[in-house]
């Protein structure tokens, strides 16, 4: 049993050092983004979301609603998703026919109004190129950015950086259920540079956003690796193949894997 010990011991080192690795790339990518938000420049225009904006509930709907059939986008299709997945979307019957005002359109910014989950309220994702009539359920508000020299990325980036969504879950109500209104939404201020720097800006958080998940894939892959480690140890323990060597070697390989 020692030798199953001291192997079970460097692969469990390998696996943390990984997990600090995979948290440290994540942390990296949100610390760069809130600081875009909070080291912005004297320059930048500053205004109320809802001088800006425009607000607009969800659909209610019954599994006896008889009306209209239409792509919803619900809680469950957010996610860490910064875009609506619309293959993924479920199909609802609503009552009688959706409303023009009521359909989403490339731009529109969906936010998570209310949820068990407090930490869940103001998650935002954004809309592209939308195919079918879609809109979004009442668990939902809708932001459409009412300005042509504001670019909807660059706002979804602000709503999704640390200080934000801090302060948009401290301002969800409720007891069971967390809520957040479209009251609350108008007074978040915003800040914003020129056109072209907000696109400039989220072209980098994009860039780093992809390396960051290529890096995350990578910690991820190597933990598989260093679990499926772990039990070929394992099963060499319970048929006795399980030597001195053997445990000096997969912990080598498990540094090897950690390290690479």
């Amino acid at each position: 049993m020692v030798t199953l010990d001291e192997a079970f011991e460097g692969i469990d080192r390998a696996i943390a050092n990984t997990k600090k690795n995979l948290a440290n790339s994540r942390q990296l990518f949100e610390s760069y983004l809130n600081d875009i938000f909070i080291q912005k420049s004297d320059e930048w225009e500053e205004n109320k979301l809802g001088d800006i904006a425009t607000f607009r509930n969800g659909l209610n709907f019954t599994k006896t609603s008889k009306g209209e059939s239409i792509k919803i986008v619900g809680v469950k299709d957010f996610q860490n998703h910064f875009w609506i997945h619309e293959d993924q979307l479920d199909s609802v019957t609503i009552d009688a026919e959706l409303k023009e005002i009521d359909i989403l359109r490339k731009g529109d910014i969906l936010t998570v109004r209310s949820n068990g989950n407090k930490e869940l309220i103001g998650r935002c994702i954004l809309a592209g190129d939308i195919s079918e009539k879609t809109s979004h359920s009442g668990f939902t508000i809708r932001i459409r950015i009412e300005r042509e020299d504001i670019y909807p990325q660059f706002i979804v980036h602000f709503l999704k950086s640390r200080e934000l969504r801090k302060q948009l879950t401290e301002s969800g109500g409720g007891i069971s259920i967390s809520s957040l209104n479209q009251q609350g939404l108008s007074l978040i201020i915003m800040s914003f540079p020129p056109f072209i720097e907000q696109k400039a800006i989220v072209a980098k958080i994009d860039e780093l956003a992809v390396e960051t998940q290529r890096l995350e894939a990578i910690y991820r892959q190597k933990i598989a690796a260093l679990n499926e480690l772990k039990q070929s140890i394992l099963q060499k323990a319970f048929t006795g193949e399980l030597t001195a060597d053997t445990a000096n070697h997969t912990t080598k390989v498990a540094q090897e894997v950690s390290a690479a």
